[in-house]
């Protein structure tokens, strides 16, 4: 399995982002060839706190070529020229292949 995490900043107006994002944004994510599966989440805060970083998404391919050919097609295209409709400051995004989901740990498991 193959990771695809954005990080977004803190927007000037959350409210705005969050109903773009929703409406606008996620609707373009489904459409991208070769997607296993997403979820995003607002609010992002550390053990600390305050984050510089709003909303996070993470997408799960199959492998690295998976990204890269989704995010190549006309799909991707759409959705990367889409950030700067609700994050005018951009995104951070990372990718990784993940090598073992791990297991439950019973005492954690409830």
């Amino acid at each position: 399995m193959y990771i695809m995490i954005v990080l977004y900043p803190q927007p000037k107006d959350q409210q705005a982002f969050r109903a773009y994002y929703a409406a606008t944004h996620v609707p373009l994510v489904t459409k991208l060839p070769g997607l296993r599966a997403y979820r995003y989440a607002f609010d992002v805060s550390t053990p600390l706190g305050a984050s510089p970083y709003f909303c996070i998404f993470e997408a799960e391919f199959d492998d690295r070529a998976a990204v890269m050919n989704a995010m190549a097609s006309s799909e991707g295209q759409a959705l990367a020229a889409d950030v700067s409709n609700y994050s005018p400051a951009g995104a951070t995004m990372l990718m990784f292949d993940v090598h073992d989901r791990g297991e439950l740990i019973p005492s954690v498991a409830r």
